[in-house]
């Protein structure tokens, strides 16, 4: 059972109480916002908590063992709080949401209740409904490495230990124009190749986009196919980073990066006929290093 302060387990025993939720939305660009569904402004930790187009909490479902336990919050669409287009862009997914039960008259009295993620947004007339996933939902993602093939390293990272930053693998352009819903055209990528930023990665530095970042899924000369639509947040102007894409094969990574010495897949893994072939001199089955 939770245990409360002494002073806050008094007021909630007295049955004369004065509760309310509060919400703190952390999202994954940096930026914090706080609802009430009280009438008032409330403030504690660093954070004010609004009440105009708050959030209104739904119902909480606790689950036995490790399932993953989910509650709901519902809100008004609001351009000065939680606007659509945000919604939309993807600045909620994964963000981090602590739920507090707070005495408003005394806002010492007061417990985190929950922490949870965000998980599945819905929007319909005006209003949204956000799904909120325990923390046992971590529980769910894959951990460890594949034995696979292809590359599990994102490029760039510390596993990978190849520097993008260079000019070789990434170039900035500019939006010259809008092709279709997922494809723009831009300038200053005139020095590449064509596709040598497929399977890359974008990030917008300017504009309704800035600072999300896009997989390209195709790239021709100065046409860039994302992975998803774009179109009705990208003016003509707005500027993007674009860094060389990767396609996490091995012979990719020795010939495009140089970097075959820190391929994270595994790119000998025998086939069913390779298997069933005998060793030779004149092969590759002859006891000696494959990689040399």
């Amino acid at each position: 059972m939770r245990q409360f302060g002494d002073d806050f387990a008094t007021h909630i025993a007295s049955g004369a109480t004065t509760l309310c939720w509060c919400w703190r939305i952390e999202r994954t660009d940096g930026v914090t916002l706080g609802f009430t569904d009280h009438d008032v402004t409330l403030g504690f930790g660093g954070t004010e908590f609004a009440p105009a187009h708050g959030l209104d909490g739904g119902e909480i479902v606790q689950k036995l063992g490790a399932q993953t336990e989910t509650a709901e919050v519902l809100g008004v669409l609001h351009s000065e709080a939680i606007s659509e287009d945000d919604i939309a862009l993807g600045r909620y997914d994964g963000a981090r949401v602590q739920s507090w039960r707070v005495n408003w008259r005394a806002l010492e009295q007061r417990e985190l209740i929950r922490t949870d993620t965000i998980g599945e947004i819905t929007r319909e007339d005006g209003v949204f409904r956000a799904e909120l996933r325990s923390g046992q939902h971590a529980m769910n993602v894959p951990r460890g490495r594949l034995y696979q093939h292809m590359c599990d390293a994102r490029l760039g990272d510390g596993r990978c230990g190849k520097d993008i930053e260079t000019g070789a693998f990434r170039a900035a352009a500019i939006v010259t124009g809008k092709s279709d819903a997922t494809s723009v055209t831009v300038s200053g990528l005139e020095g590449f190749d064509a596709g040598w930023f497929s399977h890359g990665v974008a990030r917008w530095d300017s504009g309704m986009r800035m600072g999300i970042e896009e997989t390209i899924a195709r790239q021709d000369g100065g046409t860039i196919a994302f992975d998803r639509p774009v179109g009705d947040w990208v003016e003509i102007g707005d500027t993007l980073t674009v860094y060389a894409g990767c396609d996490k094969r091995f012979a990719t990574c020795g010939s495009k990066f140089s970097n075959a010495v820190n391929f994270q897949g595994f790119p000998h893994i025998p086939g069913n006929d390779f298997v069933l072939r005998y060793p030779g001199t004149e092969d590759r089955l002859d006891g000696r290093a494959v990689v040399r």
